[in-house]
């Protein structure tokens, strides 16, 4: 048997799999119509891709604009470094440039990356750390709620106070 014959076995193997596959995927399309015969095909919908629920939580805006900012940096920098090698090796003039170029890239990744973490940190500092019931941050912001109530109550008192006309102080006759 040559490569030519081996080669034709092959494909129909795989041409006999993914027919199968298919027969599998669509039962109802495996019937074939007699001839002359014209068969109704069965409406199927069969959608591209399945939604599954997300592992986990998706980062927060401003930590994923600092993330891609890095990743795009952090790219350019190897591309940069990449760059500077083959001018080096090859004793081209640009090799300098480059060196340089990719070392002031290399500072300017590393900011990135930081960047990235410390977004992060500030991120969970303002708005809390929500995936534990009894958070810090969360005893915060209900006691700032109710200071904030308190306040409202003891403002809107003084207003009625002032509506009635009196000074505010209770007369004696």
């Amino acid at each position: 048997m040559g490569t030519a014959e081996r080669q034709e076995s092959l494909e129909d193997g795989v041409a006999e799999r993914s027919t199968e596959r298919r027969r599998r995927e669509a039962p109802d399309h495996d019937i074939a119509p007699e001839v002359g015969v014209r068969a109704e095909q069965p409406e199927y919908y069969r959608p591209l891709w399945i939604e599954e629920p997300a592992r986990r939580r998706r980062l927060p805006d401003p930590v994923r604009t600092a993330a891609v900012r890095a990743v795009i940096i952090i790219a350019v920098t190897l591309i940069q470094a990449t760059v500077a090698f083959l001018c080096t090796m090859a004793g081209s003039w640009l090799a300098f440039p480059m060196v340089i170029s990719s070392v002031v890239s290399t500072v300017v990744a590393t900011w990135g990356a930081l960047d990235v973490w410390v977004t992060r940190q500030m991120w969970n500092q303002r708005n809390g750390v929500i995936s534990e019931p009894s958070s810090t941050a969360r005893a915060l912001r209900r006691e700032r709620r109710r200071a904030q109530r308190q306040a409202r109550t003891a403002e809107r008192a003084q207003e009625r106070i002032a509506r009635k006309g009196g000074s505010g102080q209770v007369a004696h006759s």
